[in-house]
């Protein structure tokens, strides 16, 4: 009884150096889809009324977890018994962030130019206005948020995939959820530069501190702005990654291209076809 109590012990142990080991590898492996995922994520999450900017993460970072909750079971479910199933969605999902991304660059070549035409007075938005704004982006933010939480998922399932049921579970859940807290936690932080800087001035009377404050103030704008062109590019690369692995003929298109070039070119054209489908698809509707 006591040798088989011991033994119970002695393989949990192995179990969880097993899910520290592989952790560490599923997390690192998983660095660069975090990359994309924090400028996607930041582009998102700015844009709101400075006191609005936390609650607005707070909902998308709740959002996210139970995008988690729903991915992981159907996630672990779906590689046991039916793998292919898990490209399918990745390809769908590929298709929906280059479909965002284009419509991001189509909104600012061709709306832009017809908002410098407009000589309409500045309207300040109602609190309606404002809240509907809110509920539009943070509904935007969460099914993004979908797509990249399965590409991290299934990226570090296939990592995995040689452990143990009970081992791949605990990794996959541990890297998933530690990657959302830590992705949103960076968010807030960037959103917040400038409330940072004014803290740094008022509490600090060095001059070293000021001008550090100062640089964060004015900062934010360029950073917002930058973010904005990083994260529409990241769903580029993050689209034409997925498809640029799951599909066997992309391999070796523009092979003499660098890969995330290779990945850019092909999220856009998969997003600009997307947007073409859903664009087409409303005419016929409404015809």
């Amino acid at each position: 009884m006591a040798s088989g109590f011991f033994a119970l012990f002695d393989d949990i142990a192995t179990l969880m150096d097993d899910v520290a080991t592989m952790g560490k590898v599923a997390a690192k492996k998983t660095t660069s889809i975090l990359g994309d995922d924090l400028a996607v994520k930041s582009n998102q999450a700015s844009g709101f009324v400075s006191e609005r900017e936390l609650p607005v993460i707070w909902e998308i970072l709740k959002g996210s977890l139970v995008n988690k909750v729903i991915i992981l079971p159907v996630a672990f479910l779906l590689s046991i018994f039916l793998p292919q199933a898990i490209i399918i969605l990745l390809l769908l999902g590929g298709a929906y962030l280059g479909y965002e991304g284009f419509e991001k660059v189509f909104e600012w070549i061709f709306h832009k130019n017809i908002n410098k035409n407009r000589q309409n007075p500045i309207e300040i938005p109602s609190k309606k206005d404002i809240l509907e704004f809110e509920r539009t982006k943070i509904k935007s933010a969460i099914k993004t948020d979908f797509v990249l939480s399965l590409e991290v998922i299934i990226v570090a399932l296939g990592i995995v995939k040689d452990e143990p049921v009970l081992a791949r579970i605990i990794i996959v859940t541990l890297v998933a959820i530690g990657a959302t807290i830590g992705v949103y936690a960076i968010v807030a932080l960037i959103v917040r530069l400038d409330d940072i800087g004014y803290k740094i001035k008022y509490y600090s009377s060095s001059k070293f501190f000021n001008k550090l404050g100062d640089i964060l103030i004015h900062s934010l704008p360029t950073v917002v702005r930058v973010l904005m062109i990083v994260g529409t590019i990241a769903m580029f690369t993050v689209s034409g990654g997925i498809y640029h692995h799951n599909i066997e003929f992309l391999h070796s298109f523009l092979s003499t291209f660098p890969s995330i070039l290779t990945e850019i070119i092909i999220g856009f054209v998969v997003g600009g076809f997307a947007f073409a489908c859903v664009k087409m698809s409303m005419y016929i509707i409404k015809k």
